[in-house]
């Protein structure tokens, strides 16, 4: 039975069972890798130090083979916040944990452990995640590892470490559940808000009200939110950072949002589309083609699938309509995007001449990756008719059997 939690509930946590389990998946993922020691940077959307350390330390994670981690932070808050979690009865994951997170401090740590000369694991050297094509260690940091360890062997397994990551225990599962269900919610106030005359910015704060009620964060970027018939839009609204007036909802209006409740380093996504009447024909339209590719990836999803085979049954009811797409039909979810579906066909849009040459497709990333149960994934499916566009979806779970669908409120366009 699937351990349930409301947002009435005492907030869930991991246990350390779940430590021992992610640390024994480490090693074993070293060993195989013939590396001694591994080194986890603190940047990046993901924050994968986490999946470690179960905290934020904003740090640099070392985790020796054969030896217990060494985690270093920026900030001694970090160390006095830690105090306070131990007051509660929380205890940490990494016992040992420093001030100092420059790559003189690597360094020496790994000098400590005697490890000057050992072939070392790292990852985020060449991370392909998003909004980090070429990875993101600092510079600074790691030329001054490099130069302070002239005689260590190191080798990038940022690909292997997050497939690893990919594949969610049932505890882990637990805190998708929850966030998924946060989602849900979100949803749900979105829907109950949006009407002629509603201000884009009231739907905003009612979408980030349940998250943060629920002891929930959103990543960067927030939460996407746009409107009209005509808008193609992707990102956060314009005044988020422009400033300037926010729009006015009016009668015939899409109104759509990408939410990201992330807890506990469990980030689950929810398309959520609103359509005002009067209808739009092509708004129709878009909305039932991206529904067929949605049920062709749910079909498809399954334990022992290629991935590619997945993209390929999701875009092919977009291909057989004669539509585009923005953004990809399907991306893998914590890790956010180490696999991803065909990151649109820009290319392929009538009345975007402007774009050729400026916007181009990535194709497939990690296609040839084998489906397992406990991964997880956004599907996503949107559709593009001329400057119409529809974008449903939410997170499921792949099963031994098939799916768990974690979301039921935006996998269709609502009709107001």
């Amino acid at each position: 039975m699937k351990e349930e939690c409301t947002m009435r509930d005492a907030l869930p946590m991991l246990s350390l069972k779940e430590r021992e389990r992610r640390w024994r998946r480490t090693r074993e993922l070293m060993k195989s890798k013939e590396v001694e020691c591994l080194i986890v940077p603190p940047k990046g959307r993901e924050e994968l130090i986490g999946y470690l350390s179960n905290e934020l330390s904003e740090g640099v994670l070392i985790f020796p083979l054969k030896s217990d981690p060494i985690q270093l932070t920026w900030s001694g808050s970090r160390l006095i916040r830690r105090l306070v979690a131990e007051q509660r009865g929380i205890k940490p994951w990494v016992q040992d944990i420093r001030q100092g997170t420059n790559g003189p401090d690597v360094v020496k740590v790994i000098k400590e452990k005697g490890l000057e000369r050992a072939r070392i694991g790292v990852v985020g050297v060449d991370s392909w995640a998003p909004n980090d094509p070429e990875g993101y260690m600092p510079y600074k940091t790691w030329n001054a590892i490099l130069k302070g360890l002239p005689e260590a062997n190191f080798i990038d397994i940022s690909e292997a470490f997050g497939e690893m990551v990919l594949v969610k225990s049932e505890e882990e599962l637990m805190l998708m559940r929850y966030s998924a269900r946060i989602g849900e919610e979100a949803c749900q106030s979105m829907l109950d808000m949006v009407k002629p005359g509603v201000k884009e910015r009231d739907v905003y704060a009612a979408i980030m009200s349940v998250i943060y009620k629920a002891g929930a964060v959103s990543p960067d970027p927030f939460l996407i939110l746009y409107s009209g018939v005509e808008n193609l839009s992707w990102g956060c609204p314009l005044w988020h950072y422009q400033g300037g007036p926010d729009r006015t909802f009016q009668p015939g209006d899409l109104v759509f949002a990408e939410i990201f409740p992330r807890y506990a380093g469990m980030e689950s996504q929810q398309q959520m589309s609103v359509h005002l009447q009067p209808l739009n024909p092509a708004l129709m339209e878009c909305a039932k083609i991206a529904k067929r590719s949605y049920e062709a990836g749910i079909k498809a999803l399954r334990p022992g699938t290629v991935f590619g085979k997945v993209c390929e049954a999701m875009d092919a009811p977009l291909r057989e309509a004669g539509c585009w797409h923005l953004t990809p039909l399907i991306h893998s979810m914590s890790p956010l995007g180490w696999v991803s579906a065909i990151h649109g066909r820009i290319e392929e849009a009538p009345g975007m001449e402007w774009a050729r040459g400026k916007a181009h497709s990535v194709g497939v990333r990690g296609g040839d990756l084998v489906i397992k149960a406990g991964m997880i994934f956004e599907m996503e499916p949107n559709a593009c008719i001329g400057k119409h566009r529809v974008n449903i979806g939410g997170t499921v779970v792949v099963t031994e059997n098939g799916v768990e669908e974690l979301n039921q409120l935006p996998m269709e366009m609502r009709i107001k």
